[in-house]
């Protein structure tokens, strides 16, 4: 049976007025009183003044996460409420104007600004991020490596953000277009290993392109703070159990990935650029993408593409068997992105403007975090 790794999971969320649909680009200092309340220790700053982050503690398995998300998710709402908002858990907003957003005044977040200009003031962005707790001497890199193509499955099972500052986007996950603005936001550099790693971080230290506490914001990285490997590429889910089938299945993937002998791939220059191809289509198709898989052979599809990691890795607990399960019916039903541009058409169908169609969106986006 594979070793059980501890996990955490981070939501980012924007704060949108009810009435409007808008995100309320300059929260009152009563609003974010309100959220450090209702979420304790477990609050965390984000880029902007609207938006802000719940971060779970230490978890062991998923319904310790649903608890505590569930409970947390519900206590903010109804603190928020008191004060006409709502929590928005899409990894976009389909018409918050991002120019009008307040970034926050702590030094580092000044110092973000300042570094990227307006890559960072467009990055009215939230997403997912899953830690996995890893042994003590784990090459960290080597693991990433070992995992990296199976990335964008992860993401084409959370896309959130097809539409972007009043536009379709045509992509699933404008998101991570955007997020490809930014350096060190990719995927992982091709380091082999974790000396290969402190070298690289070494140089750009050295030629002052990275600070010392300065942090890579790879799709997957290895968390400088924490003896985890951290995934981040996903969007937001607005629907919390299809976070909580994410985080666990790759959970589960890391968890296999640290046996010995694991029957796994070796990142070859190959299947980087099939990593890299994956990703885009993920981006760009989501779900209905075709993909190359593991074979490279024949293209799949996105179900046939997550029944090859199931062939790969079997379901060995109960939180594994249910993430599959649930992925599957993610795949099989849709995920946000589809959701919100059915509500869109839908809209539009009706008569309702652009404008109108667009607030159709939010409300969608709003009642299904209550599912």
């Amino acid at each position: 049976m594979p070793a059980t790794c501890t996990f955490g999971i981070e939501e980012e969320y924007l704060l949108v007025d009810l009435a409007s649909g808008q995100v309320q680009a300059r929260p009152s200092k009563a609003v974010a009183r309100c959220c450090r309340e209702a979420l304790g220790g477990h609050f965390a700053e984000e880029m902007f003044c609207s938006q802000i982050e719940l971060v779970s503690p230490v978890l062991g398995n998923l319904h310790q996460a649903r608890s505590f998300f569930g409970e947390h998710r519900q206590r903010l709402n109804r603190a928020l409420a008191e004060h006409g908002l709502g929590l928005y858990g899409a990894a976009s907003h389909p018409s918050a104007q991002w120019r009008r957003q307040q970034p926050r005044s702590s030094g580092h977040y000044r110092q973000l600004f300042d570094d990227y200009q307006a890559v960072a003031r467009r990055s009215l962005l939230s997403g997912l991020h899953v830690h996995v707790g890893v042994p003590a001497g784990c090459d960290r890199m080597q693991l990433i490596n070992r995992v990296l193509y199976w990335l964008p499955l992860f993401l084409l099972l959370s896309t959130s953000s097809p539409l972007w500052s009043g536009e379709v986007t045509g992509y699933r996950s404008y998101r991570r277009v955007i997020c490809g603005e930014w350096p060190y936001m990719g995927l992982p550099e091709a380091l082999p290993d974790w000396n290969a790693y402190l070298r690289y971080r070494a140089l750009l230290q050295r030629t002052a392109a990275l600070d010392a506490k300065g942090d890579f914001w790879w799709a997957l990285r290895p968390s400088r703070r924490y003896p985890t490997v951290e995934l981040r590429i996903c969007d937001a889910c607005p629907r919390l159990e299809d976070g909580l089938a994410i985080a666990g299945l790759f959970r589960h993937l890391v968890e296999h990935e640290l046996q010995p002998h694991a029957g796994s791939r070796s990142m070859t220059r190959e299947l980087r650029w099939v990593t890299q191809e994956n990703y885009w289509r993920a981006c760009r198709y989501g779900r209905q993408g075709t993909f190359i898989g593991v074979h490279q052979e024949q293209p799949v599809t996105a179900a046939g593409w997550l029944a090859q990691l199931e062939a790969l890795l079997p379901a060995a607990c109960v939180d594994a068997e249910r993430s599959f399960t649930h992925a599957a019916r993610i795949i099989a039903e849709g995920t946000s992105a589809e959701r919100q541009l059915a509500a869109f058409e839908q809209a539009r169908t009706q008569g309702f403007d652009l404008r109108g169609a667009m607030r159709a969106v939010v409300g969608q986006v709003l009642e299904d975090a209550w599912h």
